[in-house]
């Protein structure tokens, strides 16, 4: 049997994947690379084939991705970067509604572990052990979730409210109310976290509502909620429970952002064609799909030392729901 790519990638020091590049789709290799690539090829005498696309050491070449919610349009441009880095690898995606339920996530994993090569697990509400457990026996990378010792990519957080928290302050608010989504949600405590550890530097005052089902129909709870806390400003757990806040606000006569700003998390489609149009902290969702499977294909292939965690940067998209802290009387 002659090299492998997997030989080549050993002996130019990058994992398969980025050989698979060098051969397939050139431009996106930085030219030192491929040329030690192609180096390593030449010398070992490997002939590529298109064949070398697939999916390495896959007895089904099968990839399941399991979402939280598969109504959230959030995750849309995550399956469209996961799908497309599977097809690259002549493989198929299998997508998998948890219906935010830990249970219903640990027997649908369970259920499709003997029949798929590996699992991209996407805002996942299994605990940290079950994760860590799961992973000892099967090949898995965390999408907007991090444990230790697991891969993952998730969105920068702390960076990402940050900005946030700048963008209020600047704007003249004292003080916000943190809408708080599902309790098993990692990305929301992290978010939380992130908020409240930031508020004071910025001389802002943290509240906290919650939790509730992050959708538009739980919105107007949500704001009946953070209007008792008196805030001017009101941060939601994603886009739709944003939406849903800003329509119950509409509702009880409350202006945004004359009266109260309102921020999301995603910046999913329908962010920009509300009204007013939602701002929102938005991420490389497709880029962060396809890393994901590209984490998994490394896994594959044997040419992961450790578990890689990518923190992807994220971006303050300013719309018309927020606006100048009204003047207090």
């Amino acid at each position: 049997m002659g090299p492998t790519i997997y030989d080549v990638a050993e002996a130019a020091g990058v994992a398969a994947s980025t050989v698979s590049r060098a051969f397939n789709k050139p431009g996106r290799v930085h030219t030192s690379t491929r040329e030690r690539v192609l180096a390593a090829a030449a010398e070992l005498g490997y002939e590529h084939h298109p064949q070398s696309r697939a999916l390495p050491g896959g007895r089904h070449r099968t990839v399941a991705m399991v979402l939280s919610d598969i109504t959230n349009p959030h995750f849309f441009e995550l399956i469209r970067g996961a799908e497309q880095r599977v097809k690259a690898a002549d493989a198929t995606l299998v997508i998998v509604n948890a219906e935010e339920s830990e249970r219903i996530e640990e027997s649908q994993v369970r259920d499709l572990a003997p029949t798929v090569d590996g699992f991209v697990l996407a805002s996942s509400r299994l605990r940290d052990e079950q994760l860590i457990e799961l992973a000892a026996r099967q090949r898995v990378v965390l999408l907007n979730r991090e444990v230790a010792g697991m891969a993952s990519v998730a969105l920068d957080t702390t960076s990402g409210c940050r900005q946030m928290l700048q963008h209020l302050a600047s704007l003249g608010h004292q003080s916000f109310t943190y809408c708080a989504g599902p309790p098993g949600s990692w990305m929301g405590a992290a978010r939380w976290a992130a908020l409240s550890a930031g508020a004071e530097e910025h001389g802002l005052t943290a509240h906290r509502v919650g939790p509730y089902t992050p959708n538009v129909a739980n919105g107007g709870a949500a704001a009946d909620g953070a209007l008792r806390t008196d805030a001017t400003a009101f941060v939601a757990h994603n886009d739709l429970l944003a939406i849903g806040v800003v329509r119950r606000l509409a509702q009880r006569g409350v202006r945004v952002p004359d009266d109260v700003s309102v921020i999301g998390f995603d910046d999913i489609f329908a962010a920009e064609y509300m009204h007013p149009s939602l701002t929102t902290l938005g991420g490389p969702g497709s880029h962060a799909g396809r890393l994901a499977v590209e984490l998994l294909i490394d896994q594959f292939a044997g040419v992961s030392t450790q578990p890689e965690q990518i923190r992807l940067p994220t971006q303050l998209v300013l719309r018309g729901s927020s606006g100048p802290a009204p003047h207090q009387p």
